[in-house]
């Protein structure tokens, strides 16, 4: 519960029910703090068992009361298991889901109105009294200097199909277990490209093969120990990039799509503080540059993404968004004829870019 404005919220981030509502309902709220009934309620607060019966129906179809006639949802009894977690990551879990996503060029114009009156703050942070050391310029020769520089989000694509070859050295690269670790309690461990927490590894790897060589179109799941792809679901239909990447068409030619997801009871497991929720979000994203990074040494063109539409993502996958959700997007697809870099959407001004020599040398 909390104010915002003169506005009174009640928020129940198991359901992920919002409402504004009196201020009286609070002590209502905090009289069920166990089972009693309408009548007891009642005689508590001095009022006829009709108010109370109202004001108890309001809640109750608002999903923020209990009936002991009403057996808890899967997603309440999922969000139940984040007891340890809870009130802090099953808030920011539910209150940051199913953002409305505005269009790109609206939003754009209100940005720039925006920094008519607030500026921007400076992309650099500066200690003006500070003593200041020069360092030796960094080196740029060499492949993996030049994978880490070249880097880019990509929002243009080829025709061409993604070899099957590609995505398996993308998935393997990003999600595979390369090598199996045992503790002194002889449980095996996988180990990964990426770090991870307590060698828990989260992270989940569904594929999106949209125009990928001698692979159906459709949605699978990665099995990262076995290097195998678990079909899930064949497109009835044609589906949309605007059904799982709102506002962003650009993304339209990619050949795959890879979504990042998070299963929770890993990590709860083990660590009972909810900062371990701040853990996957951060192993999500350790994958998803290993992707990027990988797909660039491929010589393809990536993409990544939080502009996600979370419950379609899920909803076609089978997750149910809580003791498993989706986190994260990449994208991937073969680099146009006759391009080096194509980071803005086709139609756009060109994008330019100046070396920064203090950091790096010439190449």
């Amino acid at each position: 519960m909390y104010w915002r404005g003169r506005w009174f919220f009640v928020h129940n981030y198991a359901t992920g029910r919002v409402a504004t509502l009196p201020a009286a309902a609070a002590p209502v709220l905090q009289f069920f703090d166990g089972w009693s009934t309408a009548a007891e309620y009642a005689t508590n607060a001095g009022v006829s068992t009709t108010v109370a019966q109202t004001a108890i129906s309001q809640l109750l179809a608002n999903e923020f009361l209990h009936s002991s006639t009403r057996r808890p949802s899967p997603n309440e009894e999922a969000m139940a298991r984040w007891d340890r977690w809870n009130p802090a990551a099953g808030f920011f879990h539910d209150a940051t889901r199913d953002v409305r996503f505005v269009d790109p060029i609206e939003g754009g114009r209100a940005l720039r109105q925006k920094a008519r009156t607030v500026p921007p703050p400076p992309p650099i942070k500066r200690y003006p009294r500070a003593r200041t050391y020069d360092l030796p310029r960094v080196e740029t020769s060499g492949e993996f200097p030049q994978v880490l520089l070249t880097r880019r989000t990509w929002r243009q694509f080829g025709k061409r199909p993604l070899p099957l070859a590609s995505l398996a050295a993308l998935l393997g690269y990003t999600g595979g277990v390369h090598k199996w670790a045992r503790t002194g309690s002889d449980k095996r461990m996988p180990l990964k490209t990426s770090p991870s927490g307590g060698a828990r590894h989260p992270i989940e790897l569904y594929v999106w093969a949209r125009r990928v060589a001698g692979l159906p179109a459709g949605l699978y799941h990665y099995g990262g120990d076995r290097h195998q792809l678990e079909r899930i679901r064949s497109p009835r239909a044609r589906v949309g990039i605007e059904r799982y990447l709102p506002s962003q068409p650009w993304y339209d030619g990619a050949a795959a799509i890879i979504f990042f997801s998070a299963v929770y009871e890993r990590y709860l497991w083990k660590y009972t503080s909810a900062r371990a929720y701040r853990a996957t979000l951060i192993e999500a994203g350790h994958q998803c540059q290993t992707f990027c990074l990988a797909a660039t040494w491929l010589g393809l063109a990536p993409f990544c993404t939080m502009a996600l539409a979370d419950s379609n993502i899920e909803h076609d996958l089978g997750l149910d968004g809580i003791a498993e959700s989706v986190l994260y997007a990449a994208g991937v697809g073969v680099r146009p004829s006759g391009a080096d870099v194509q980071s803005m959407p086709a139609g756009s001004p060109p994008m330019r870019v100046q070396a920064n020599r203090r950091v790096f040398k010439p190449c």
